[in-house]
């Protein structure tokens, strides 16, 4: 499986604006099985659990809330590969938009 760190790094969705490629993703999002969706709410629940952690260790540790805000911040950088590695194969070839003379 190749990772994509960006929808334009996708090459169905190379040409398109940014509306149309979040569009196309939603669509595709809807066609993953049901594995592929446990497997990104596994990602997802790997990734908030820490954070519901730190939080309960504040009233020991100020600086929880610290690793608690940073794991929030990496929580895109993290998940957003998967969903668009997991998308891309559902993802149709844009059409030619120009005619043939």
């Amino acid at each position: 499986m190749k990772f994509y760190f960006s929808t334009r790094q996708i090459p169905q969705l190379r040409n398109l604006s940014i509306d149309e490629r979040f569009i196309r993703i939603r669509a595709a999002e809807n066609k993953l099985t049901a594995p592929e969706k446990l497997l990104l709410n596994v990602i997802k629940l790997l990734i908030m659990v820490p954070v519901f952690v730190f939080v309960l260790r504040t009233f020991q540790d100020w600086s929880s809330l610290l690793w608690a805000g940073l794991i929030i911040l990496a929580y895109p950088l993290i998940l957003k590969p998967f969903q668009y590695s997991l998308c891309a194969k559902y993802l149709k070839q844009p059409e030619d938009t120009h005619t043939k003379e």
